[in-house]
Formats: C-alpha cells, structure tokens, sequence
C-alpha cells in the first residue's frame, strides 16, 4: 500500500521521478544516492523517491547513524533551495535517525494501516472480479476472516484459492477454497493428508466449541471462522475472532478474551471429563494477560507495581499468587457459562464435527437458535 501511495502521487503530480532502492554494495550506494540528488536537482521541478527507506542499512532503533540515512540527510538539505520534493516510504520508523525525520527534512508522516472491515470487503471484492466463484462466497465473511491483514495478503489468498480450484478441476472458485488458502497462507496452518480418527476429531471439536462459545455469549458477533481441519505444524484447530478498535482501553474486552482462551480447556474437562494436554497456547495467552493486568495495569490494585527492574522477592510472590487467585476464578467463569448453555455448545459442537469448518454465518445461526439478546 506505501509503495502504490507514493506512485499514485507521483503520477498525479506528473513531475520527473527517481527513485532509490538498496540495491548495491552499502559504498556503492552511498555514491548512488548522491548522484540521484544531484540528477534530480538538474532536472526541476523534480521528486526523489527513497522507496523502503529503513531497508537502506541494517540497523535498529539503538544504532540509527549509518552512513546511508547520513547521507541522505545530508544531500536533502543540500536541496533546500531548489524545487525538488523528497518522500519516502518506510516499514519501521524507529530505524531511523529522529534528526533525519524530524519536521524540516520530513515534514509530513503518514500512517498507512491495514484496511478495516469495510474497506477490507470492498478490496476483496475488487480481487474477486473477473474471476468464476460460487454464489456461497460472501466477501464480508472473508474480510473477517483477513482482518488487519494488508492488500497483498488478500490478492495472494484469492489467488492461492484460485490455484486449489484448478488443482482440484474445478470451474469456479468455491468458499472453502478461500478458508484452505486463508489458513495455509496466513496462520501458517496447512492441512495434512492423514485424517485424524473421530475420536481425536471430536476432542478438536470440544476445545474449539469451548473458545467459540464463551466468546459468543460474551460478545455476540465477535467470532469470525472456527475449524477442526487437519491441520499440521502442532494446530489441531483454529478459532478466529474479531477484536474491535476499542479492545485495548476495555478491561471488560480484555477479560472476555481471557475466559474464551480457557474455553477449551473448561469444555474438554466438562464434556469429556478428561485433563486437556493440548491448552498451553491457549494458557500463556491468558496468563501472559492477567500478569499484564497486576503488574502493568494496576487493576488489582497499586501494590503490586513496581517501576523498578528488580522487585522484592515479597512483591514477586504476591503478584504470582495473585496471578493465580485471578486464573482460577477466569477458570470458573468459562466452566458456568459452558454449564449453563449446553445446548448451544453442544450444537456448535456437533456442527464442527460435521462440518469441520464454521464461518460467522454459521456461527450466528446457531446462536441465535439459543441465544437471545436484547
């Protein structure tokens, strides 16, 4: 998206361009990006553009003085009386020296996100014109499914699906196309040949109905795509889930991800009675946020703080048994809400065994089914 941004502006500018990548020797470059200033400022009213501008040295945001960022800082100022126009496009910011960013030399920054949902829906349609899908597909479903995930990513899955279609010798593109590239190419999660036996399949199903379920009474809506596929790579299943612009200043949000993550182990101990070995994911998850709560956030209180590297060891025990105190009762919480809502857990639960895969329509039928909200 940066790099079409600042060819679409220099197109409609219609001004002479030159533009820089790395792409020689760091001395070589250096010279490189001299010579290209000074072409540029032979040729006014021009635009040098410095395409992934933090690519052009190795460095991190400890080390930001390599020579390269030297000199381009230094031949922007040898422009400032002449009618040349410099952008950049970078990934990491923090790369770079604050003295070659700063307002003289880079006056504006913009910030290019990912697409939120609306947007995402409308560039996935764009990729899907012109190529022969099934009416099932809905581009909304698949845009949850690719939250925060950039334009690039959304072409490589559509055309990654194409690629399944073909293989398989089909005409048109089919949904459960999009979710097999979707795992494949964005949650590293390919699927495997060895079907794995019912039994193991049904103790898949069990812990994913656990996260979808609590995370649909907690926040109705919020579940995008749940899958007991065979998946390789260590993941038996997956349960993808939308989290709104405001999850990071709600502790209520942040809560309810906690009680979902220990969805599957509460489910698999309730329905099949049985300790679940395959939660540990799902368990640093949840601890690594309730610590962030105690120790960061201060949401139990001001004692357990502390803005020193090295804490007692009386604070240190106190936070971990306060870390425990709160796991033990998010624990009890998802055990009572799977408890009281057997039947809607137990029809996701069959569905998915059925299924394999669940999309947000899916979802929402079951639910509402059950579930009844104001």
């Amino acid at each position: 998206g940066k790099t079409m941004m600042a060819k679409s502006f220099i197109s409609e500018v219609g001004c002479k361009a030159y533009t820089i990548r790395k792409d020689k020797p760091d001395g070589d470059f250096t010279n490189k990006i001299r010579e290209t200033f000074e072409q540029a400022k032979e040729n006014e009213l021009s635009i040098v553009f410095l395409d992934d501008m933090d690519k052009f040295a190795n460095e991190d945001e400890r080390h930001r003085d390599a020579e390269e960022y030297v000199t381009v800082q230094a031949c922007i100022d040898d422009c400032k009386d002449h009618d040349l126009f410099v952008i950049a496009t970078v990934n990491d910011k923090y790369c770079l020296p604050d003295s070659l960013i700063r307002a003289g030399r880079f006056d504006k920054l913009i910030e290019m996100r990912p697409p939120n949902n609306k947007d995402s829906e409308k560039i996935i349609r764009f990729f899907l014109e012109g190529k022969k899908v099934a009416n099932d597909i809905d581009p909304y479903e698949i845009s949850r499914i690719l939250e925060k995930r950039t334009c690039a990513e959304f072409q490589t899955v559509i055309n990654e699906a194409g690629i399944y279609a073909g293989y398989e010798g089909r005409a048109q593109i089919e949904k459960d196309d999009l979710i097999r590239a979707c795992m494949r190419m964005l949650f590293g999660a390919p699927e495997i040949i060895d079907f794995k036996e019912e039994s193991w399949k049904k103790i898949i199903a069990v812990h994913e109905a656990g996260h979808a379920v609590i995370r649909e009474l907690l926040d109705p809506g919020c579940v995008s795509l749940v899958s007991v596929k065979n998946y390789s790579g260590g993941i038996g299943g997956v349960t993808i889930t939308h989290r709104p612009d405001e999850f990071y200043y709600s502790k209520d949000l942040m809560e309810h991800e906690i009680i979902g993550s220990l969805g599957g182990k509460a489910a698999t101990e309730i329905i099949l009675g049985r300790v679940d070995v395959g939660c540990n994911a799902d368990l640093h998850t949840a601890f690594a946020r309730v610590n962030d709560f105690i120790e960061n956030r201060c949401t139990n209180g001001f004692e357990t703080f502390s803005d020193v590297n090295c804490a007692s060891n009386y604070l240190l025990e106190k936070r971990d048994r306060l870390v425990a105190s709160e796991m033990e009762r998010y624990y009890l919480e998802a055990k009572r809400l799977i408890a009281e809502n057997r039947g809607f857990f137990d029809e996701m639960a069959e569905a998915l065994m059925e299924k394999t895969t669940l999309t947000y329509k899916d979802i929402q039928k079951i639910r509402e089914k059950h579930i009844t909200y104001a």
